[in-house]
């Protein structure tokens, strides 16, 4: 597997040899701006520099949804409308992209079941992560409690200034809203994605003590991160992945 040191890796799924977690750096694969969608090729390069091959790598056609397809095997075709991804086959990485927006990956240590999901300030108005906790726990049996996630690198409350729609959204679906929102000297609100994100995750049953919020800001780590509001919508992107070790 990699051995690749410009990638984010999170301790909560250190000690469990069966699963494999990342996030991309702007150094991970030295190129100036991946993105997949654009271009394919990068799917290759970045395959090989984590030791897997490419076809392991399954991405959806993320368009700020708040929707989850389960993984059985490896997809012939698009993944469309799709911002969250679920499976418990081995050998399967599941990937997202962001730039700003929250990676959230999901693991059950108990009945090895992962998810990726990707939470643009929509995806988490519209209770993407509670989606994607809920076909765990349907589809592949997980309770709650068991479930491991690791909140990656995103735009951090304190850069994060929304517009009225934002505000309105979140007050609607957010727990403990006013956790998450944050009114600045400008008389503006500034969101808190993690901590939203982290909300609904124990809304769900998830354990506190089970959440990781690595607690970079992507808008702030020029050097390392992609980020659409720093340097505009056709920057780069940052991948997220989990696999279960075959």
């Amino acid at each position: 597997m990699d051995k690749n040191t410009h990638l984010v890796h999170y301790k909560l799924f250190e000690p469990f040899k069966n699963v494999f977690a990342f996030t991309t750096t702007k150094q991970t694969m030295g190129i100036e701006k991946v993105r997949f969608s654009d271009f394919p090729e990068n799917k290759a390069k970045l395959a090989s520099t984590l030791g897997l091959n490419a076809e392991s790598l399954v991405f959806p056609s993320q368009t700020h949804t708040n929707c989850v397809v389960e993984i059985s095997e490896l997809p012939e075709r698009a993944i469309n409308e799709t911002d969250a991804l679920v499976s418990n086959k081995t050998g399967i990485c599941l990937c997202i992209q962001t730039a700003d927006c929250v990676p959230v990956l999901l693991f059950d240590p108990v009945e090895k079941v992962i998810a990726a999901v990707h939470a643009g300030w929509r995806g988490t108005v519209g209770k993407i992560v509670e989606n994607a906790v809920g076909s765990m726990v349907s589809n592949y049996g997980c309770f709650p409690e068991n479930i491991l996630a690791a909140i990656g690198p995103s735009i951090s409350p304190g850069i994060y200034e929304v517009g009225v729609e934002v505000v309105r959204a979140a007050q609607k679906t957010i727990p403990n809203v006013t956790q998450t929102l944050q009114k600045n000297s400008s008389g503006n609100y500034q969101f808190n994605l993690w901590e939203a994100n982290r909300q609904l995750l124990i809304s769900n049953g998830l354990l506190a003590t089970n959440i990781e919020i690595l607690g970079e800001c992507s808008f702030l780590a020029k050097e390392k991160c992609y980020s659409a509001r720093r340097d505009g919508v056709e920057t780069g992107r940052m991948v997220s992945g989990i696999m279960l070790r075959p």
